[in-house]
């Protein structure tokens, strides 16, 4: 497994990736990244300034994703970790610990000096990546990023 820069052939395995899992662990489909327009065409929107995706590819297949760009409607100096998936295949396997590490890395590179997510409660083995990733949990939502259907919110500092 290699993890390397999104190309414009992933939208669609990456989209569905996604989708996958968000079903996978019954997400609401409105309020969260299920809803989300740039869903289809990650690509394009990772090819912002300060904004960076990334895939985990197995032979030739996207089993994970995760990218990092400027916190919507936030301070310039935070940036939000974005649409992390990992195929259930995927999990257990450290995969996550180095799709962190490169994505802090690129959020240090832009500048950021904070990273801030947001995920759903029953996502336990996400939130224990993130408390050993050294995020601290929030009382309340930063910026606007529309996922309203997530309720808990952690920061970190770069």
């Amino acid at each position: 497994m290699r993890i390397r820069v999104i190309e414009k052939k992933d939208n669609e395995q990456v989209a569905r990736v996604i989708r996958s899992v968000l079903e996978e662990f019954n997400v609401p489909k409105v309020g969260t990244a299920y809803a989300d327009p740039e869903l289809d065409m990650m690509f394009e929107t990772y090819s912002k300034p300060k904004s960076a995706y990334f895939v985990v590819e197995n032979e030739d297949r996207i089993v994970g994703c995760a990218g990092i760009a400027p916190l919507a409607n936030g301070a310039p100096e935070v940036c939000e970790l974005q649409k992390m998936y990992f195929l259930s295949e995927t999990r257990g396997l450290g995969i996550g610990t180095q799709m962190m590490e490169v994505c802090l890395s690129k959020a240090k590179d832009f500048g950021f000096e904070k990273c801030y997510l947001e995920t759903m409660p029953y996502m336990e083995a996400a939130q224990k990546l993130y408390k050993k990733s050294g995020f601290d949990y929030l009382d309340g939502p930063m910026g606007c990023t529309g996922h309203s259907s997530c309720p808990v919110w952690m920061i970190k500092q770069l």
